[in-house]
């Protein structure tokens, strides 16, 4: 038991090394004084300077994060809708092929997603003439659309096993549907909500295939510009915007479970 015990701590240790290691040391690099992000040449902030200063590279963050609040925001309502449908309205005609739409995107390659998209746009554009090109709004329906699969996946296993006596509780009291959903229901589910947003914002800001296909000239989001960038040679600034990204998601992160425990609390008698 003991010569196990060893072996399994080892084993974690090795794990969250193997992961957290190269993390640790892109951010250690992005203070380095020198142009060769391989050549240790003493600790400065120029590089988190020179970032701020280029201007494609703010842009493209800013462009990045517009659509992946929007993204995830959309997709945490449709895909709430989705997976209340699913788990609570019982069988009906279509519930199978619904599903099956829903959860899709989750399976399906990103360059088959990314392709079928682009030829959507392009046909909606000559039918409809909208939209009229492919920019902004084509990337957001586009991480909307796999996004959505992702909160309605999360939000249908927790509407699937969360306790209904308390919803049948509010019915016997006289509550209305709308009532029992935003005042029951939804505070019930709020943390697999936050979950399937966090989880969709951090996709659509990490997304690249897809975005390559359904975006136009003067577009291109935060991964677009990166890898560009190291197709060229990595560069001190992108480990200064890399660790800058670290620690807002960080952030939100610990937001996030600080928010969901303060909830579980208040579901505790």
């Amino acid at each position: 038991m003991k010569r196990r015990s060893w072996f399994l701590k080892g084993s974690a240790l090795f794990g969250f090394l193997f992961l957290y290691a190269p993390i640790l040391s892109l951010i250690i690099y992005s203070f380095n004084e020198s142009k060769l992000v391989t050549v240790w040449g003493g600790w400065s902030l120029k590089w988190y300077s020179s970032l701020f200063q280029n201007d494609q590279i703010m842009d493209a963050a800013l462009l990045s994060f517009k659509i992946a609040i929007i993204s995830a925001t959309l997709a945490a309502v449709l895909g709430t809708m989705a997976g209340f449908v699913l788990s609570r309205m019982g069988p009906f005609r279509g519930k199978t092929i619904l599903g099956g739409w829903v959860t899709a995107p989750l399976v399906m390659p990103e360059v088959i997603t990314g392709l079928s998209l682009l030829l959507l746009f392009v046909a909606m554009e000559s039918l409809f003439g909208w939209p009229a090109g492919r920019g902004e709004i084509t990337i957001i329906i586009a991480h909307t659309t796999f996004c959505l699969a992702y909160v309605a996946v999360v939000v249908q296993s927790r509407l699937s096993s969360m306790d209904e006596t308390l919803e049948e509780a509010a019915m016997d009291l006289g509550a209305k549907p709308g009532t029992l959903f935003f005042l029951v229901t939804l505070p019930l589910i709020a943390p697999a909500i936050i979950s399937g947003w966090l989880l969709s914002f951090t996709l659509s800001l990490d997304d690249l295939v897809i975005a390559s296909f359904v975006s136009g000239p003067g577009n291109s989001t935060l991964p677009m510009v990166i890898f560009s960038k190291v197709r060229l040679g990595v560069t001190p600034e992108v480990n200064a915007l890399a660790t800058l990204m670290i620690l807002a998601v960080s952030i939100a992160v610990i937001a996030a479970i600080v928010i969901m425990r303060r909830q579980i609390k208040f579901q505790q008698p």
